[in-house]
């Protein structure tokens, strides 16, 4: 058994783990508890990162070979590393002869490593010659990049996590933490317990797990984040909770900003928002007068066409109050993914260059051709993530060389997005997994390394570096995505280059680092004190610079900040509505989010089948009001629709909702859904500073969907067989107005080392027979051994399978056709692999209804244990005391939020709604 120090691949919080691996393969996973950001804790997603590198993952859902399609539309083949390098280097070099640099793009990752990118970024606008470079951080943080610069002068957020620790009031704004930051949520919760007179105020439009656990929620309504902080800025002035002092002494343009919060006062600024004006006082106050604040903020800022304009309000806050550059204060941007701050360091940007340069500036762009060793670089500006994808639709864009990204599911527009792939002459796609949308687009298919296999460094977000590190081989002929880069653009430069050295001449990722490194020095963030040698003794943060042999851990602790004549500026933005407008036809805002178990496009985590387990299923969230006022049922179907597409889903009534507004998370795309996924909805229109759509708000109708025939189709099978199965009912989506295909948690008792999947869809009219023909045949319920249902006058059709006998018989497999909920309880008996036997006069049964004594599924809480919320519920009644004796007796008994403490919030949630049973 072997252990390797490596880095999460999930989040921006850069958790430490340590990969235990045996005769090539990853066995285990635990958190490294000498690791600064997670000290040995792991959420759900880090805990069960081991399980996406099962031998069985890697033989069955994950690209071996790079592959080819001779046309669009054709299937696949595989071809030899030499001879897709040649090939793609050819049709490159003839788009640029044909139509210029600016006719290749690359929009490339977050997930990548730093020495991926500076890869990347080389071969773009070293080689290549366009600063058409463009990362997928662009949809998660390019707001909060260019809010920094703006405010601060650097793009540098100022804090740490141990500010966690010390604040005395947190500010989190556009952020469920609980979900999407698991691990620093629980060191807020830890602080809290340590010092509960620590006060917590929460901003978001949801009741969120997050807002249920703090002091103040400020449930505003969608896009009114600069109103809000407006009026809470007019209140710090009219009470004289500002600091004069850090004002005069190290900031400027506080007057314009004061002259435009006038005209915001608290009353109004409340009613723009839907809160009340105490609470938005006691918001205030809090925030100003308490002797640390630190602000937390995420997608919910950024996510907007007002992105910077928010962030810069939020900092201003902090300016004015003076609670910044000390212990437990500062503006505190959190990261979505685990290397976008190594993205931004390495210039991955289309707004950005190396060493947090501007490409605008012609002595910028000098220093960085120098240090490359090349003539010049492009002078012409980049395209950024969504002007790439409209460029492409207008054919001006001939060539989209994409990497660790799934643009055809993350990307907002995707009627647009799609239209962009179709039209590019050569598109090549650089990925770990299999069957991603994106990869339906795709000419080239080159297989990459991914977590657990490659070499290099991330950044996380308080800025530290940590090493990511190889436990095991990568599957098949896959390879490190800075090699492949490095290889094809060695043969570009054949042709672009002739007769002069090479500029990827490196043999390995650390000589990467070192350019990189060289590009640092002198700047902000400045590392050249670092090494990899110091690196693999500990993570450290920036700057640090060659003279230090410690990086810092906050900045600006002198008050000098990063600009011109170093004061901090106050920027005076207005507040501004929404681009996507609410009116008679769009009367819903749609806002987005993540879900607790899974992690963007769910290439990696949807590969875990346990983590389908809480929360796992499709549905927009409605408040039941807004269900009722539009004649929809919890539980029925309804289409959905913005000015951009439209799509069917579930209902689900959700009083943390507010009225008005609608619910979804994002991570469905057309690889589980029908249609073209949840961004067919969102908006494209972006921010004007930052270039950062505005996926967090779209105008939208919602109307009962009337597809009355609805199909379940479903199987358990070996694991082996799974990525098959999967993909034979994927390829039926496009058969049905509403449909989801979606993996079911595992039920190790009866079906262990298998996996299932179940399709469930709706339609209009009753299916065509060869259509339910085909579905038998990919169930396998053909032949004998298949009990059968028919009745053909009614369109209803029953075909199970069992495995088992007696007592023991399981349903393996179904196919179920009717109108409405007919049998619809026989997919919960296939997916909860209850005994059939209790039930088998039902079976076939025409009737609608479910026979008594089944045993309804409850949803499970804690991943870890497998803990369901109805054997948490029946403990809760039979403990007492306070919430938190409660808690804690609840943990001792079914040991549910003691190892990851994910479902932490979820528990706590719990342990409010059930009383203690009182028996007389």
């Amino acid at each position: 058994m072997t252990d390797t120090r490596s880095t999460c691949p999930y989040c921006g919080v850069g958790c430490g783990v340590i990969i235990e691996s045996d005769a090539g393969q990853i066995t285990g996973v635990r958190g490294d508890p000498d690791h600064p950001a997670n000290f040995g804790r792991l959420c759900s997603k880090g805990s069960t990162l081991h399980l996406t590198a099962t031998p069985i993952v890697l033989q069955t859902k994950r690209l071996h070979h790079p592959q080819h399609r001779a046309a669009r539309g054709d299937e696949l083949q595989a071809l030899s590393w030499d001879e897709a390098n040649q090939r793609i280097a050819d049709k490159l070099l003839s788009l640029r002869a044909d139509h210029g640099p600016d006719a290749i793009g690359f929009y490339i990752s977050g997930q990548l490593l730093t020495e991926d990118y500076h890869a990347f970024n080389k071969l773009a606008r070293g080689l290549v010659g366009t600063n058409n470079i463009d990362s997928n951080s662009r949809l998660c943080m390019s707001s909060a990049v260019v809010g920094y610069k703006q405010s601060l002068g650097s793009d540098a957020p100022p804090a740490c996590y141990e500010d966690l620790d010390r604040a005395d009031c947190l500010f989190i704004t556009g952020s469920n933490m609980a979900w999407a930051h698991p691990i620093l949520f629980r060191r807020i919760e830890a602080a809290r317990a340590a010092r509960p007179e620590m006060k917590i105020i929460v901003v978001d439009p949801r009741r969120t797990e997050t807002a249920e656990f703090a002091d103040l929620h400020l449930q505003i309504q969608p896009g009114t984040d600069v109103a809000l902080c407006l009026g809470m800025l007019h209140a710090m002035v009219w009470e004289g909770w500002i600091d004069a002092n850090f004002i005069a002494e190290h900031t400027e343009g506080f007057d314009a900003l004061k002259a435009l919060a006038r005209d915001m006062p608290p009353a109004k600024a409340a009613r723009q928002c839907g809160i009340s004006e105490a609470d938005l006082l006691q918001a205030a106050r809090w925030f100003a007068t308490s002797e640390a604040t630190l602000s937390l903020y995420c997608m919910g800022l950024n996510q907007s066409t007002s992105g910077t304009a928010k962030n810069t309000a939020l900092i201003n806050l902090h300016l004015a109050s003076g609670q910044i550059g000390r212990p437990g204060a500062g503006p505190f941007s959190l990261t979505g993914q685990p290397n976008a701050m190594g993205g931004r360091e390495t210039g991955g940007m289309a707004t950005l260059l190396p060493g947090h340069r501007d490409p605008t500036d012609a002595d910028h762009r000098a220093e960085i051709a120098r240090l490359w060793g090349v003539d010049a670089l492009p002078a012409t500006a980049g395209k950024t993530a969504v002007e790439l994808f409209e460029a492409a639709a207008r054919g001006e864009v001939k060539a989209l060389w994409l990497a660790c990204t799934n643009p055809a599911q993350s990307l907002p527009n995707q009627a647009l997005v799609r239209a962009a792939l179709e039209r590019c002459e050569l598109v090549i796609l650089q990925e770990a997994f299999t069957g991603t949308a994106t990869a339906a687009y795709a000419d080239f298919v080159l297989p990459a390394a991914t977590w657990g296999e490659k070499e290099g460094t991330v950044t996380n977000s308080e800025r530290r570096i940590s090493r990511v590190r190889a436990a095991i081989l990568p599957p098949g002929e896959a390879r490190p995505d800075w090699q492949i880069a490095r290889d094809i653009a060695q043969r570009l430069e054949v042709q672009l280059r002739p007769g002069l050295p090479s500029l990827f001449g490196v043999e390995g990722p650390e000589a990467l680092w070192l350019e990189h490194r060289e590009a640092t020095r002198g700047r902000d963030l400045d590392i050249t004190g670092l090494t990899y040698a110091m690196l693999e003794r500990s993570p450290q943060q920036w700057p640090c610079p060659e003279a230090e042999s410690q990086g810092r851990a906050r900045l600006y602790q002198d008050s000098r900040f990063a600009t011109a004549n170093g004061r901090a500026r106050f920027v005076s933005r207005p507040f501004a509505a929404a681009a996507d407008k609410i009116d008679a036809s769009f009367a819903l805002a749609l806002t987005t989010g993540r879900m607790r178990d899974q992690w963007h496009g769910m290439s990696r985590s949807g590969a875990v089948p346990r983590l389908m387990a809480f929360d796992a299923r499709p549905a927009v969230r409605l408040n039941p009001q807004d269900l009722a006022r539009r004649g929809l049922k919890d539980g029925g179907l309804g289409k959905l629709t913005t000015r951009r597409g439209s799509l069917v889903l579930p209902m689900q009534a959700d009083e943390t909702v507010a009225c008005g507004q609608a619910y979804v998370p994002m991570h469905w795309g057309a690889e589980f859904i029908g249609g073209d996924g949840i961004n067919a909805l969102t908006q494209d229109a972006f921010c004007p500073d930052a270039r950062q759509p505005e996926l967090k708000f779209s105008a939208m109708n919602v109307q009962p969907a009337e597809l009355p025939w609805r199909i379940s189709a479903a199987a358990w099978v070996p694991a082996a067989e799974s990525a098959a199965l999967r993909e034979q009912l994927r390829a039926l989506m496009p058969e049905f107005g509403y449909v989801q295909c979606l993996p079911a948690p595992p039920q190790d008792e009866m079906f262990g080392g298998s996996e299932g999947w179940c399709l469930d869809a709706a339609l209009a009219q009753a299916p065509h027979p060869a259509l339910l023909q085909r579905l038998a045949a990919i169930l396998k319920l053909e032949g004998t051994g298949v009990l059968r249902y028919a009745d053909t006058r009614r369109g209803r059709h029953r075909a199970l399978r069992l495995s088992g006998e007696g007592d023991q018989a399981r349903l393996q497999a179904l196919l179920r056709v009717g109108e409405g909920e007919d049998g619809a309880w026989l997919t919960e008996l296939w997916r909860e692999a209850q005994a059939a036997a209790p039930h088998g006069r039902w079976l076939l049964a025409p009737e609608a209804q479910a026979p008594q004594g089944l045993q309804q599924s409850s949803p499970q809480v804690c991943n870890c244990f497998n803990v369901r919320e109805d054997s948490i519920r029946a403990c809760l009644g039979g403990v007492s005391g306070s919430p938190n004796e409660r808690l804690a007796q609840l943990q001792g008994q079914l040991k549910c939020g003691t190892q990851c403490g994910s479902c932490l919030p979820s528990l706590r949630r719990l342990v409010s709604e059930v009383r203690e049973e009182v028996i007389t």
